[in-house]
C-alpha cells in the first residue's frame, strides 16, 4: 500500500504466552474505503484491530497513520491519531448515564455533568432512541451497541474500527449502520468492519483480508468474490452442513427431521400457543417489544435451560475455569455434588468429556473461560444448557458474533436437541436465521404474540413485527 493509507500494519506477530495469535500479518485501510476484516473466531482479527488500537502491543512489526510510522501505546494514543473503534463486547458504565459515558469517551470532565445532544456532531438519527440522561444499564442490548458506535465517533475518529457492530442490531438497524458507515467513509474517513456476516461484505465493503489462524490468507477487492471463495478463506475448505444462511444464499426453509423424539405433547405455553416437544419454533421481534421479557419467564420454568444473549456478561464468569462455569448453576448435580461438598475431581472429569463431546477447543478443563474464542465460550454455555437434560431450551441470539463454522455447530446442536424431544426456542435478531432454523414462527409486536403462517417468507414476517399484518 502507498505512504497516503490512513493506516498500515507491517509484519505483525504477536503470542500470548505459547499461544501464537499473529504471524506477520500485513493489513492496509484506504482513505474512503470500508475494509471488512474476516477469519474464524480466534484468526486473530481482534488481536490485529486491539494492536492498531493500542491496547495491546506487536512482539514484530511496523505501524504508519496517514504515512508517518508510529508507536501506538495505548487507546489514548490511538484516538489522538484518528483512530477510534467499536469493540465487539460493551464498554460503557452501566451506572453512568449515556451523556457521562460520552464525556468519558471525548475526555472530559462531567463531574456530574452529561454530555447534552446537542454538543454531540454527530447524524440525529444515529442518536434516536438513545435517552441522554438515561443510565446505561437501563438500554436494551442494541442501544449499548449504538451508544459504542456514538462514543467512538465522538472523539472526532478518522479511521474506525469496527468489531462486531451488528451483531445485536435488528435488520433495519442492521441497514442504517451500514449507511452510516458509507456516509462517514464518503467524507473521506475509513471504517475496517469485522464480521461474520457475508452479506455485509457484500453489501459495503470495497476491500476484503482474511485471516486463518493468524496468517492472512486472503487480501482483494470485494468484486469478484463469492461467499464460497471468502469462506474457503477462512476455514480452508469449503464448509459442510447447514450454511445457508451463514452465507448468504438461497436455500429452502428448514424442517429439521425429528429421531427418536418423545411423543408429540405440549412442553411450553408461549403467548397461548402450544409448543410441543420435538419442535424447534423460532420467535422473531424487533427489539425491544417484549421478547426479552418473554423468553426469560419461559426460562425460569421448571425443566427449562436457558442460553442467555451475552455469553460474556450473563453467560460466563471469564476469571472463572471451564470447569466452574459449567458447574455454575449445576451445583447440586449428582455427578459431582457430594451432599454439602463438590467432586472437584468428578466436575472436571465431566468437563473434559464435554469439551470432547462438543469440540470446544481449550487447552483443559481448568482453562479460564476468558481465554477462549467466542465460539468456544458459546459452546460452553450450550454444553452447561444441554446437561441439565432440559424439557425445554430456551436460546437467545445462540450465534452472536460467531464465525461460519461455529454458527453452523451451534445451528447443528439445537436440531440434535430438537430431534432428541426436548422443545427448543430460538430467538435471534436475525430474521433469516429464524426463518432458516424454525419448523413455526412466533412472532411478538407490542408484547403479544402471534403465529406466523405456515411457510410465511421474510417479507411476511417482517410486516407481522412491525405490526402492519395481523397474519
Amino acid at each position: 500500500m502507498s505512504a497516503t493509507a490512513a493506516l498500515e500494519l507491517r509484519g505483525i506477530s504477536k503470542a500470548f504466552g505459547s499461544v501464537q495469535a499473529l504471524h506477520g500479518a500485513d493489513f492496509s485501510l484506504a482513505p474512503g474505503e470500508v475494509h471488512a476484516l474476516l477469519g474464524e473466531n480466534g484468526a486473530g482479527k481482534s488481536t490485529l484491530m486491539h494492536i492498531a488500537y493500542g491496547m495491546t502491543g506487536p512482539d514484530r512489526g511496523t505501524i504508519r497513520v496517514r504515512g508517518a510510522l508510529v508507536s501506538i501505546r495505548s487507546p489514548r494514543v490511538a484516538r489522538a491519531l484518528g483512530i477510534g473503534m467499536v469493540h465487539q463486547h460493551f464498554t460503557s458504565i452501566g451506572a453512568l448515564t449515556v451523556g457521562e459515558n460520552v464525556a468519558l469517551a471525548i475526555g472530559r470532565r462531567s463531574d456530574g455533568q452529561s454530555v447534552r445532544r446537542t454538543e454531540i456532531a454527530l447524524p440525529a438519527r444515529l442518536m434516536e432512541g438513545l435517552p441522554i440522561g438515561a443510565r446505561v444499564d437501563t438500554l436494551s442490548v442494541a442501544q449499548r451497541q449504538r451508544l459504542e458506535i456514538v462514543k467512538a465517533l465522538a472523539t472526532g475518529a478518522t479511521s474506525l474500527l469496527l468489531d462486531e457492530p451488528s451483531a445485536v442490531l435488528a435488520p433495519s438497524e442492521v441497514e442504517e449502520l451500514l449507511a452510516l458507515v458509507r456516509e462517514f467513509t464518503a467524507t473521506g474517513g475509513s471504517a475496517v468492519l469485522i464480521t461474520h456476516k457475508l452479506p455485509e461484505v457484500f453489501k459495503v465493503a470495497d476491500r476484503v483480508t482474511v485471516l486463518r489462524a493468524g496468517r492472512v490468507t486472503l487480501h482483494a477487492p470485494v468484486a469478484g468474490q463469492t461467499p464460497v471463495s471468502l469462506a474457503e478463506a477462512m476455514i480452508g475448505e469449503a464448509p459442510v452442513g447447514h450454511t445457508a444462511e451463514v452465507l448468504g444464499t438461497t436455500a429452502p426453509r428448514a424442517t429439521p427431521a425429528v429421531v427418536d423424539a418423545a411423543p408429540a405433547r405440549p412442553a411450553v405455553r408461549v403467548g397461548g400457543i402450544d409448543v410441543m416437544a420435538g419442535e424447534l419454533v423460532g420467535i422473531a421481534a424487533v427489539l425491544g417489544n417484549g421478547q426479552r421479557e418473554l423468553l426469560r419467564s419461559i426460562a425460569v420454568g421448571r425443566g427449562t435451560a436457558f442460553v442467555p444473549e451475552d455469553r460474556t456478561i450473563e453467560g460466563l464468569i471469564g476469571g472463572m475455569t471451564v470447569t466452574e462455569n459449567m458447574v455454575l448453576g449445576l451445583d447440586t448435580d449428582p455427578r459431582w455434588s457430594r451432599g454439602a461438598r463438590l467432586d472437584w475431581n468428578a466436575a472436571r472429569t465431566r468437563t473434559a468429556e464435554l469439551i470432547e463431546r462438543f469440540g470446544i477447543r481449550a487447552p483443559g478443563p481448568d482453562a479460564p473461560a476468558a481465554t477462549l474464542s467466542g465460539g468456544n465460550q458459546q459452546k460452553v454455555v450450550l454444553a452447561r444448557a444441554l446437561e441439565q437434560g432440559p424439557q425445554v431450551l430456551v436460546a437467545e441470539n445462540p450465534t452472536r458474533g460467531l464465525d461460519i463454522k461455529a454458527t453452523v455447530e451451534i445451528h447443528d446442536r439445537l436440531r440434535a436437541a430438537a430431534a432428541q424431544g426436548v422443545a427448543v426456542l430460538v430467538y435471534s435478531i436475525d430474521l433469516d436465521e429464524v426463518l432458516e432454523l424454525s419448523q413455526r414462527v412466533l412472532v411478538v409486536h407490542a408484547g403479544t404474540v402471534r403465529e406466523a403462517p405456515k411457510g410465511a417468507d421474510r417479507r411476511v414476517v417482517g410486516e407481522m413485527m412491525l405490526g402492519v399484518r395481523e397474519r
